[in-house]
Parts: structure tokens; sequence; C-alpha cells
């Protein structure tokens, strides 16, 4: 059986690793990659987009990519509790015509017992910005 360390029930600090796993993942924008820390039939609300198993994120991942130029992500801890990690992030992206953009969420992450996240509900706003005004 398939496992992704740390696996639940998860203490704060390996909510954390898990959470620092999953920032260097996205950061690498690899979507084969980032499908493999995700259930053959994991679920995902992403704004108002419904996307479901792995393939549906690979596919997701590299339209999401193909978009949102120069993508840098940062996550962060906010709670946890047995196999689920709720996380604030920030991003910022630039499209092809070279508006930059900052993006704010926040994600609820649930596991099964193998560590592999089984659902992702993500809410996030986007805010226009200045290259100049770009943190990460």
């Amino acid at each position: 059986m398939e496992k992704k360390y740390p696996i639940p029930p998860f203490t704060e600090e390996t909510a954390k690793q898990k959470i620092q796993l999953a920032e260097d993942a996205w950061n690498s924008k690899n979507p084969e990659k980032i499908a493999l820390a995700y259930t053959e039939d994991s679920e995902w609300r992403n704004r108002s987009e419904f996307v479901n198993g792995r393939t549906a994120i690979i596919a997701f991942l590299q339209g999401k990519w193909e978009k949102e130029l120069d993508y840098k992500l940062k996550k962060s801890y906010w709670a946890h509790k047995d196999n689920r990690i709720a996380v604030r992030f920030e991003y910022e992206w630039r499209n092809e015509s070279g508006q930059w953009f900052r993006a704010y969420g926040n994600e609820n992450w649930e596991f099964d017992k193998n560590g592999l996240m089984k659902k992702r509900y993500a809410s996030i706003n986007d805010l226009p910005i200045n290259e100049s005004d770009r943190k990460l």
C-alpha cells in the first residue's frame, strides 16, 4: 500500500512537515509528481471548480501553469486535528500580458490512513499587483 509520510494522526510538528512538503511539491510545478500525494479518487474544490481523481488533478495543474506564469507559493500552518490540516497560503504569478497577481486563500485537507490527501477544499482570491510589489 502506497504511503506518504508523515501519516495521521498529525501532531503540530508533523502537520507543518506535511505543509512544507506540499509547498515544495507545488513549487516544482510538476503535475505528475504532485498528483502522487493524493488518493486515486481524491476530491477537490478549487475556487468554483470541482476536480476528482489523479488524472483530473494532473490536467487541472497543467492548465493552471500554462496561464499562471512564474508561479511561486508560500503555505502556512493554521490548525490540525487527527487526519485534517487547515492551511493559509499566498502565491504570486503573472499572466501572458505581464500583469502580476497575488492569490490569497485557505485550504482544508483530509488524509487517508496512509497519508494521501483524499479531500482538498480551497477558497482563493486574486489581487492584481505591480511587479514592484512582489514578495515571493
